[in-house]
């Protein structure tokens, strides 16, 4: 079968961009033929100024990115298109060449983009909901939410409001991918049809294999970013000088954990690694540490490339967080935003090495099931068969017969 993927990059790489990647070379792997379409946002530092006076209109219809597609949709005739990001220079006008075409649109939720001109649903160091479920987003134009700037807040929003009104996320778009049933609830409760909502987590490209935790230390890798937990990991490492963490991440609280190292020789800050290195420094933790704050996290991809490793998790309790990690079972949670309960938490699980390694067992045990390529393009393809019999209007089964007798071609 035939996919087209489509993705607008972001100016620095992140996980959105490598789960675009691992998709295309998971449907590649089993035989299937793919197309990409990508943007990177990269093209607007070569703008000119009447360009990106114009980006605000075309962040709601990119009028050439919709004949790109409209192109490429004649050539290639996909099976279906998957989309990943659309914002900015892609926009919602690519849903419309799709339909055009007659090509069934799945589009995977890797944010609240849809919903949230912030995209995150946060502000002021806190969960807000103050969008949610409004056709016209303006709290987030109020709030000077995007970028702190109530300018690109409204052309973020004016995107959300103009597509809201015109239908084209319910009528458009065939499925939608949400990775975990916390997101999958945030879009329903903002009046995405449930039925066209579905639930598939990410995955480990390459299992890292199981580890022992012998290298003896703490993990935290993630954007060193306050929402991501960054000044909480700081905080709690403050009272936790015997308990070993290595820190692997960058971003633009680097200072405060630089400065955390300096005060606490227990805290050691590495560079970016290869994908081995990588592997190796997640088999040698005792735990992950995953402490985001008030902020609703998508999933953790962080968290199940240590759950292959058998290494557990010691989660904040809150939204994807609380719902990956499952409290004593792979894991342990503490109260979200309180580094006095993450470093009381992460003590106990120092402490407690073997009910920390029966959690690691049962974390690959979950792996095995939930987390693998195979098992992950069992979801993707059942998504993309309910999406195309939604867009030919025949049911499910029917489609999901004819991708079996036609096989990977």
């Amino acid at each position: 079968m035939r996919f087209l993927l489509v993705h607008n990059h972001y100016q620095q790489s992140g996980g959105e961009d490598d789960v675009f990647a691992c998709e295309r070379d998971l449907l590649r792997a089993n035989g299937h033929e793919t197309c990409e379409y990508e943007r990177h946002n990269q093209e607007i530092s070569r703008y000119s100024a009447l360009q990106k006076i114009r980006l605000a209109a075309r962040t709601t219809w990119a009028g050439d990115s919709y004949r790109d597609l409209a192109d490429i949709l004649q050539r290639f005739r996909p099976d279906a298109a998957h989309f990943h990001n659309t914002f900015p220079l892609i926009s919602p006008a690519a849903y419309y060449a799709c339909q055009r075409a007659g090509v069934a649109v799945v589009q995977t939720l890797n944010n609240a983009r849809l919903l949230c001109p912030n995209s995150n649903y946060y502000r002021d160091g806190r969960v807000c909901r103050d969008c949610l479920g409004k056709q016209v987003p303006w709290p987030g134009v109020l709030h000077a939410c995007y970028h702190d700037s109530r300018v690109q807040s409204a052309v973020a929003a004016a995107m959300l409001a103009v597509h809201n009104l015109r239908g084209t996320y319910h009528q458009q778009v065939d499925a939608y991918i949400a990775n975990s049933n916390f997101y999958r609830e945030l879009f329903v409760e903002a009046g995405y049809p449930a039925e066209r909502v579905h639930v598939k987590p990410h995955f480990v490209a390459s299992d890292t294999g199981v580890g022992t935790g012998a290298g003896g230390y703490a993990l935290f890798v993630g954007r060193l970013a306050h929402e991501k937990g960054a000044e909480l990991l700081a905080r709690a490492w403050g009272e936790l000088r015997d308990v070993p963490l290595k820190i692997r991440g960058d971003g633009k609280l680097r200072p405060v954990l630089e400065d955390c190292a300096r005060r606490n020789p227990a805290v050691e800050l590495l560079p970016r690694l290869s994908d081995e290195a990588y592997r190796g420094l997640v088999r040698g933790a005792r735990f992950l540490v995953w402490p985001s704050v008030g902020y609703y996290e998508t999933f953790g991809r962080v968290a199940i490339d240590a759950f292959a490793a058998a290494i557990p998790v010691i989660a904040s309790n809150i939204g994807a967080n609380a719902e990956l990690v499952q409290e004593g079972v792979t894991g342990i949670h503490f109260e979200s935003g309180d580094a006095r309960d993450l470093a009381r938490r992460v003590r106990w699980g120092w402490e407690h090495g073997g009910e920390m390694r029966a959690m690691g067992r049962r974390a690959r045990a979950q792996y095995e099931r939930e987390f693998t390529p195979k098992r992950n393009y069992e979801m993707l393809m059942g998504i993309y068969q309910a999406a195309m019999a939604r867009r030919a209007g025949v049911p499910v089964v029917a489609a999901a017969e004819k991708v079996a007798a036609q096989g990977a071609r």
